[in-house]
């Protein structure tokens, strides 16, 4: 037992404590002298603690673009997978021409390939420097995955024409039908 004090002895002597209490006491002192209490920081461990959280942070938004930029690049794999698999055979003597952004490209197609890329039901999609003609269903499947792998649908239900700035004009052409399947 730690050594009391005297006031703790004469409380002890008068019968006022018990010996276990003055014990307790004792022994919350010496822990109170010898513990060791959380120091205040110093000015140098909170600018580390602050910067340690900075570099967490920034840490977690660099493996958040990544594993974003490694997703995108699985679903384009997919996609492209999809467009080698699914892609129909061409063959035939008519040239389809179509637009690739700014340019006007070609690709020879049979008439019944024709119609089918007029009506909607095929749709050209990007492969890698070349083009492929894909089913409805595959070209979906592509959509879903890298859209901007699509070059031509027909079929695609919500697209506004293309406007040249004029309204006057784009309301004056527009009583003129003009058909999807127009040979150049």
């Amino acid at each position: 037992m730690a050594k009391a004090n005297p006031l703790q002895e004469q409380l002890l002597k008068a019968g006022l404590v018990k010996k276990s209490q003055v014990a307790q006491v004792a022994r919350e002192q010496v822990k109170a002298r010898h513990g060791k209490g959380p120091l205040a920081p110093s000015e140098s461990q909170r600018e580390a603690e602050r910067a340690r959280t900075e570099k967490a942070e920034k840490d977690r938004q660099l493996a958040a673009e990544r594993n974003a930029q490694r997703r995108a690049d699985e679903l384009r794999v997919q996609a492209r997978q999809i467009i080698s698999d699914r892609r129909l055979p061409r063959g035939g003597e008519l040239e389809y021409r179509f637009n690739d952004g700014q340019l006007i490209r070609t690709l020879v197609v049979d008439e019944l390939q024709r119609r089918q890329l007029a009506a909607g039901a095929l749709v050209i999609a990007r492969d890698g420097e070349s083009f492929a003609l894909l089913p409805r269903l595959a070209a979906e499947k592509v959509r879903e995955r890298a859209a901007e792998l699509i070059v031509l649908d027909h079929g695609q239900t919500g697209d506004a024409p293309p406007s040249t700035g004029n309204a006057e004009d784009d309301a004056y052409y527009a009583q003129f039908q003009v058909p999807d399947d127009l040979m150049w």
